[in-house]
């Protein structure tokens, strides 16, 4: 409840609301082909967090009762989805970190967080073992959730500190050449939603979560001014970049879908991030380009960028990276190569001198 009495305002997904005949306001959780599901107590509440994600969940019987008491691990979870520590997250963030941390309270819910050590993390890490990516994922949510809970007092300790994660390499996104960039273009000529999906990301560095949510209010005197999605809520990157002439021709000849967002489904609706990629990736296979995705187009950009002499500072102005190590990243192989030709290049010079005398 607030100061004056009023319930405090809080949006959740499914979560609707109406008024009695004595004016008094109530929910209910409303899932399209399952009965509607009264939730009580105030919003925001520990009482109705609890009683919202077990009617998400399909109601609560025996077992999730069980898992659902204070102090187990799945009741930890709810409390934390329900936290600004959580909800302050940008959505993607939020998604991967709710998968990790359901997959575990959907084995260990019931289980106590008073009596969860470093040993039974690392054996939740190890259980993903086959899946190192996945694995750092969980560890990372579990760090986050655990770091919460000690400052609310919700957990005795954090059975993270100390777990490393598993040791992996990856080369992470195929970055494109100028070849692929080609046959891409060949296959979705100018005109068509792939050809300025692509466009898009490949003369802005956009991400995904970016690419599906912007349109042309954010084109203005030839450039392009937006806040970026990761992190909006926490270190919000706000990006001002001129508009690529090439991009311009593409934009300027592709019909206008009249709707906010540049990018929308076959339906007239904005694409999600998880549906965007998985659009773009069916554009990237007719075009015979299994390897390729809309990320790494924006790995490309940052590439050559570098390729074109562009300084680190330079790159992150267009990409919106906020730290050097993060461009480095992306930049290293361009860099190595550059590097090994300006040395071989003063080797040769040696040697020739020495075989003048």
């Amino acid at each position: 409840m607030s100061g004056d009495g009023k319930d405090v305002q809080i949006r959740l997904k499914h979560l609707v609301e109406d008024v009695d005949r004595h004016g008094n306001v109530r929910r209910y959780v409303r899932i399209v082909g399952r009965p509607k599901v009264r939730i009580k107590g105030t919003p925001g509440s520990e009482e109705f967090m609890v009683a919202y994600h077990a009617a998400i969940a399909g109601g609560v019987g025996p077992v999730q009762a069980r898992e659902t008491r204070r102090g187990s691990f799945r009741h930890l979870c709810i409390l934390f989805y329900g936290s600004t520590a959580f909800t302050s997250l940008d959505l993607s963030t939020q998604s991967w970190m709710r998968r990790a941390l359901d997959r575990v309270a959907g084995k260990y819910g019931a289980h106590p967080v008073a009596l969860l050590k470093d040993k039974h993390v690392r054996k939740m890490r190890d259980e993903l073992k086959a899946t190192p990516g996945a694995s750092k994922h969980l560890l990372k949510a579990l760090r986050k959730m655990f770091g919460w809970a000690v400052e609310e007092d919700e957990a005795p300790h954090n059975p993270t500190l100390g777990v490393k994660a598993i040791r992996y390499v990856t080369k992470g996104y195929h970055s494109w050449v100028l070849e692929e960039v080609e046959a891409f273009e060949r296959r979705h000529p100018i005109g068509s939603k792939p050809r300025l999906a692509m466009s898009l990301l490949l003369y802005t560095s956009w991400r995904r979560e970016d690419g599906v949510r912007l349109g042309p209010q954010h084109l203005k005197d030839g450039r392009i001014k937006y806040r970026q999605a990761k992190n909006e809520n926490n270190s919000p990157v706000d990006m001002d970049i001129p508009v690529h002439p090439d991009l311009a021709a593409v934009i300027e000849a592709t019909p206008s879908s009249g709707h906010l967002t540049f990018l929308v489904t076959e339906y007239g609706k904005p694409f999600s991030p998880a549906g965007f990629g998985n659009a773009f990736k069916d554009w990237c296979r007719q075009a015979n380009l299994p390897h390729c995705s809309a990320h790494g187009l924006r790995k490309a950009t940052a590439a050559r960028l570098a390729e074109r002499g562009a300084t680190p500072h330079e790159i992150m102005a267009i990409t919106g990276h906020r730290t050097l190590e993060e461009v480095e990243r992306y930049t290293r192989a361009v860099r190595q190569a550059g590097l090994a030709d300006s040395a071989m290049a003063k080797l040769k010079k040696q040697l020739g001198g020495a075989g003048d005398h």
